[in-house]
């Protein structure tokens, strides 16, 4: 009996087979969930997951917040300043550093 799955260079190249494109459409369906449940917060996606981090650790600087998330702090700050100039919903606020790192 004849394996129609066998990995061979034809189906290997074929999108289904891909593990890239899986983890693209299971990425693209959460965010399409959590868009429509954070739309009612007013949140973004990027904003719940900073809010997440300020909820495990108060006194966080953003290169902290920005390492935790894998984010540039240009990306930060967009998340930051969106919906209105709100700081994540009220929740930030900035203030520099007394001591050197």
């Amino acid at each position: 009996m004849k394996d129609n799955h066998a990995f061979n260079e034809k189906n290997a190249l074929q999108l289904d087979q891909q593990m890239c494109f899986a983890l693209y459409s299971a990425n693209l369906a959460l965010h399409k969930v959590y868009r429509k449940l954070l739309s009612q917060l007013e949140l973004t996606y990027p904003q719940y997951l900073v809010m997440l981090v300020l909820w495990e650790r108060d006194e966080i600087t953003v290169s902290d917040i920005g390492e935790r998330l894998f984010l540039d702090s240009a990306t930060l700050d967009a998340a930051a300043e969106a919906s209105g100039g709100r700081r994540a919903a009220g929740a930030l606020s900035r203030r520099r550093r007394r001591t050197a790192r």
